[in-house]
């Protein structure tokens, strides 16, 4: 679509002052990556361009640069309703069906803007007047960048937004690891860093600021590991009382579902993680190979995602949602066993 329609957006864009950006909610290193890496071209070019977030995001991701600015949803409704409202363009981002922002859903219902989406999760909705979906796309940072390449706006891509869009992919690839890290990505990284992108420091940034509290949950995550070597299947749970006993701050647990995927002939992980204050078990996947953890979580958790990461929830118990698990897990025996 934007290939062909480039030259609509670009306009959308020369006759719009107001914009928004807006994350998914519970915006990660991609959602605001690629947020605020947007944030900088479009107010480098002279708009008047605002992140909000549906609510508020982990502290390892606020130093990233503008992340001053960004209005979170749920802290300030009033405010962000009336920029919603003045917005002439409504940009989304790691994200393709509005259920994705929560609360914010209904504001941008009634918004008259034109909406862009980017994103590279799989089934796009049609909310969006211009979509940009890939998902076989390493990052939604990687589609900002391409999306600025096709805007033939790549020589303005300043240091500060090669650190956004540097950290959104590698947050999305497991610092490059993972089957979606193309040769593309690559090369798209290697601009990043010839723009200014410092990748030691953001390496340092993300994963070298742990707080003790962290490393403990860690610890006890690690405790609850429960390994199904038949069905090649590792799971983590982490109830609400343990996350309270290491004062839990939000962010505190990303990556911890890795740790099942990294044993030897482990090809699907998964961490339950229990939110007592909003009634639901929170549920993350990963997979090796060809197992697609998109369709499991879509056909019994209610989420969904890529094929080797998803996301899902479950509103019965911790307990039993790790036993509803356990009893669906061999009717895919088949597919675990290759």
């Amino acid at each position: 679509m934007i290939d062909t329609r480039i030259l609509e957006i670009t306009a959308e864009l020369a006759k719009a002052d107001n914009i928004v950006i807006v994350p998914h909610k519970g915006p990660d290193g991609d959602a605001m990556g690629s947020s605020l890496g947007l944030l900088h071209f479009l107010t480098d070019k002279g708009h008047h361009a605002q992140v909000i977030a549906p609510n508020d995001y982990p502290h390892f991701l606020k130093w990233l640069p503008g992340s001053e600015e960004v209005i979170i949803y749920e802290n300030d409704k009033e405010k962000a309703d009336q920029l919603i409202s003045e917005a002439q363009i409504v940009f989304t981002l790691d994200f393709n069906n509005l259920s994705r922002c929560g609360s914010m859903q209904d504001s941008l219902l009634a918004s008259d803007a034109v909406f862009v989406m980017i994103d590279h999760h799989q089934e796009p909705s049609d909310y969006a007047h211009y979509t940009y979906s890939d998902a076989t796309m390493s990052s939604t940072c990687e589609m900002v960048y391409k999306f600025i390449d096709k805007l033939r706006a790549s020589k303005k891509i300043t240091p500060e937004i090669a650190t956004c869009l540097y950290t959104g992919i590698m947050t999305d690839t497991g610092s490059f690891r993972f089957s979606s890290t193309s040769s593309e990505t690559h090369r798209v990284i290697a601009n990043l860093i010839d723009k200014g992108a410092e990748n030691a420091l953001i390496h340092n940034s993300i994963f070298d600021t742990n707080s003790e509290n962290k490393l403990q949950l860690l610890g006890t995550a690690l405790q609850n590991l429960k390994v199904n070597k038949e069905l090649r299947t590792a799971y983590i749970s982490l109830s609400q009382e343990e996350l309270d006993r290491h004062n839990f701050k939000k962010g505190d647990t990303e990556g911890f579902v890795n740790y099942g995927l990294s044993l030897d002939g482990i090809i699907f992980a998964v961490i339950f993680i229990e939110k007592e204050n909003e009634d639901l078990v929170k549920i993350s996947f990963r997979s090796k190979g060809d197992f697609d953890v998109n369709k499991f979580a879509r056909a019994h958790f209610e989420g969904g995602g890529h094929i080797n990461a998803a996301g899902g929830k479950s509103n019965i118990s911790l307990n039993d949602t790790i036993v509803k698990f356990n009893e669906i897990l061999p009717q895919y025996s088949e597919q675990l066993k290759r």
